[in-house]
């Protein structure tokens, strides 16, 4: 009767196409150099990569370990080669405000060229300017400015003595200053023999006195006026030639940069400044100790303005450049102004300004892992500004400028970069459904999928992965037995018999330790038995929380009959995740009806241990028992449900099909077989539904009864439309194959009640009663006896 929903092993263990791997092991294989099942995901970049516009940035969602980062690094890679290298970005100092600094490009790799040649004429300058003074033909023409300067100066002194002598006065020099004194005798006349004089005469000598201050006042002022002609005349040569020396050194720069309008603008101001400051540079000589300390600390600021700094250097990009950001916090993305202690305070300039990785992709593409980056959501704002507005601006993070003291303001930047986000689901979930600005600047999507079909090509392709691993990693070849127990090990991930896992990271773990397994047996190569080690071996150091489960089972801790039959009792079936391993644990179900006020009770809800999902499977099992046995009369009956021994909370749906099994034999009387345990959803229809873990759950219970001992009659009763997801461990098979272990698929309730009690489940006939030697028979006969004493008791 049960034979029919039996599985078969041929059915579970699916052979790989013959003669799909014909070689010895893998190192006769050409390395993959294509993306496995990938085909939406690499369509979907290339089309983000390809479209014009600030909007078009690509976020790249997917499972954890499916290659999204490897991937999207060799794609945007691929294309960025076909594009041009973008300028050079560095930033000088502005003369006319020190704290806006100017952002200037220039073609790429030669931004390092142009600070060092900048560096080198600036040391060069500081040791010429000084020779430059001393050449005699500098000297000559100084000194013919000053001579005729002097030699004005004299005429017009001689002139104002000559005029003085005429009026019988003499020019006396008393520093600071020029006095007219009466002569007498051609000598100065004292003041005794000044008042001495009669009133007319002294009236005479203070006449011409006063006419001879008026001119020598005249007199100093055109020799003044002479003094400042002559320093700008010198100054003039000076600069005249500083003029020189500084094109001497600075026109192969020039000319280098003839086409960079910015750089030509720049030098010109450079060499104005240093004519304008050139005192700085002659006078280091004549100071000495501490007052030439002092100077040369001035000599060094001044100097080092005229330093260059590189923001960006191209020089090692090939094509259009691409950045991997792993830490997204506001300076490694924006740029960072450096400050460094200075006088109890802090000071800055343009050279303690550093890229960030936007500016460093400028022109090209920026990668970013989407979750460090929204841990800081000032950063995840300010990067969206900075996308939409197309301009960069490299400051101070706000809120920490360092208060009483200016901060440079670099020129915003134009900003031309695609950015690529990377990472889960939830939160580019969350983004999409909180975020109104994250759908307008980031318009393409990229979903990576977690499988692929296992089809011939995806198969082959699967070993030319491992050769490519193996040759990268140094790892032993795999033989065509290894690789098969790799692929059987993919489809077991996506627990699908007809599909391959793309989770490459962990299939990567794999390899390196099967790897390891083989070498340590001194095998020249890697086969299946290397690969089962591995991945038994990897169990063994996680499944120790399992182990203590199991020996509970064991020592009758945790109640479990794995034979005879039971009313009302049957075992179920869950999957404990721990992340790193998951594995099933059987627990009891118990269902008891009676008369009293008609309805479900779940003992897990009422003591707040279940969850929503449980509780809707619970409603579901209720509108069941009311749709085939509560057509003729209501139902008056109590049921009680609970998962025994279940200390903790509980949720999903997936023993909603047990729980109706109980309760159905509650009802009717007919003990279930404790041999075979059960998984499954339900819906009101009394369909099975498929659910999840059915491998782990399969061999919880496997476990169990390998541990209570194996009595030939034992099995898993499953969703038949879990028969594509059996990949099961070997032992399991083996078992099956032996006829030690037994698994049944069933569609529907009836099915399964059948399987379960050996008793058939029954048709109605057209009054909707059932055969009184059915299953639902007995059941229908319990209820309207409850029905019957009901309504007697309630008159």
């Amino acid at each position: 009767m049960q034979q029919k929903f039996k599985i078969q092993a041929r059915d579970i263990v699916k052979a790989l196409p013959s003669g799909l791997f014909d070689f010895q092991d893998t190192s006769q294989l050409p390395p993959l150099d294509t993306i496995i099942g990938q085909k939406r995901a690499v369509e979907a970049i290339d089309f983000g990569l390809n479209m014009k516009g600030p909007e078009y940035n690509i976020f790249v969602t997917g499972l954890e370990g499916t290659g999204k980062s490897t991937i999207v690094k060799k794609l945007v890679h691929e294309h960025a080669l076909d594009h041009e290298i973008p300028q050079d970005l560095c930033l000088v100092n502005n003369f006319d405000d020190a704290y806006r600094p100017v952002v200037i490009e220039m073609p790429a790799g030669s931004a390092v060229y142009f600070s060092r040649s900048m560096t080198q004429f600036i040391e060069v300058l500081k040791t010429k300017i000084l020779d430059l003074f001393k050449t005699p033909q500098f000297n000559e023409q100084q000194n013919a400015i000053e001579k005729e300067t002097l030699d004005r100066q004299k005429e017009l002194f001689d002139g104002i003595e000559r005029f003085a002598r005429e009026k019988g006065v003499s020019i006396v020099r008393a520093d600071p200053e020029y006095q007219v004194v009466p002569l007498h005798d051609g000598q100065p006349m004292s003041n005794e023999a000044y008042q001495a004089l009669d009133e007319s005469l002294r009236k005479t000598i203070d006449d011409g006195m006063a006419e001879v201050q008026d001119k020598l006042q005249t007199c100093l002022m055109e020799i003044n006026t002479l003094g400042e002609e002559t320093k700008a005349q010198l100054k003039t040569l000076v600069a005249a030639r500083v003029e020189e020396l500084i094109s001497e050194q600075i026109d192969p720069i020039r000319y280098y940069f003839k086409d960079c309008s910015d750089i030509q603008t720049y030098l010109k101001k450079v060499t104005a400044d240093i004519i304008e400051n050139i005192s700085l540079f002659l006078g280091r000589q004549t100071r000495e100790d501490l007052e030439q300390e002092k100077f040369l600390e001035m000599t060094r600021a001044l100097v080092k303005k005229y330093q260059v700094n590189v923001l960006v250097d191209r020089r090692q990009e090939r094509g259009a450049p691409v950045v991997f950001e792993p830490n997204p916090n506001f300076h490694n993305l924006f740029g960072k102004i450096e400050k460094k202690p200075a006088m109890g305070s802090f000071e800055t300039d343009f050279t303690m300004v550093l890229a960030g990785s936007l500016l460093k992709a400028n022109g090209g593409y920026l990668i970013i892992n989407i979750e460090p980056l929204l841990v800081n959501p000032a950063v995840w704002e300010a990067l969206k500004s900075t996308l939409q507005e197309s301009r960069l601006r490299i400051e101070d993070m706000p809120g920490q400028a360092d208060y009483g003291m200016p901060s440079l303001k670099p020129a915003p930047i134009p900003l031309n970069v695609k950015v690529i986000l990377v990472g889960g689901y939830e939160p580019f979930r969350l983004l999409q459904s909180e975020d109104s600005r994250f759908n307008k600047i980031f318009k393409v999507r990229a979903d990576f999928d977690y499988e692929a079909e296992k089809t011939d090509e995806n198969l082959y392709n699967y070993a030319r992965f491992i050769a490519r691993v193996c040759g990268n990693e140094a790892l032993l070849g795999f033989t065509a037995q290894g690789v098969e127990a790799v692929i059987e090990y993919g489809s077991r991930m996506v627990a699908d018999q007809h599909k391959l896992s793309l989770r490459f990271g962990q299939i990567l773990g794999v390899l390196k330790e099967a790897d390891y397994w083989a070498k340590k047996t001194g095998a020249p190569v890697v086969d299946g038995e290397h690969v089962a080690k591995a991945l038994n071996q990897f169990r063994f150091r996680h499944n120790l929380y399992e182990e203590k489960m199991l020996e509970q089972f064991e020592d009758q801790s945790v109640l479990m009959d794995v034979h005879g039959s039971v009313v009302g009792q049957v075992n179920a079936l869950a999957v404990y995740d721990m992340g790193e391993i998951a594995f099933g644990r059987p627990t009891r179900i118990t269902a008891e009806s009676y008369m009293g006020t008609p309805g479900i009770i779940s003992i897990e809800r009422e003591s707040d241990l279940s969850g929503e999902t449980h509780d809707k499977g619970v409603m579901i099992v209720a509108g069941y028992l009311g749709r085939m046995f509560a057509r003729n009369y209501p139902l008056s009956v109590s049921i009680s449900i609970t998962f025994e021994q279940s200390y903790y909370g509980i949720d999903g749906d997936s023993a909603s099909s047990t729980e109706l099994y109980a309760v159905l034999s509650s009802l009717s009387g007919v003990p279930i077989r404790q041999e075979v345990a059960v998984t499954g959803s339900v819906n009101q229809k009394g369909e099975i539904q498929a659910i999840g873990g059915v491998n782990e759950k399969i061999e919880g219970f496997y476990d169990i009864c390998v541990k209570k001992g194996l009595t030939k009659n034992q099995g898993v009763m499953i969703p038949a439309s879990n028969m594509r997801n059996l990949v099961l461990r070997k032992d399991v098979v083996d078992a099956i194959e032996q006829g030690m272990f037994h698994l049944y698929q069933v569609t529907r309730i009836e099915q399964g009640i059948e399987v379960l009690t050996g008793v058939r489940a029954g048709e109605p006939d057209e009054s909707g009663v059932y055969p009184p030697e059915t299953l639902f028979g007995k059941v229908h006969e319990k209820l309207k006896r409850y029905h019957e004493l009901s309504t007697m008791f309630n008159r």
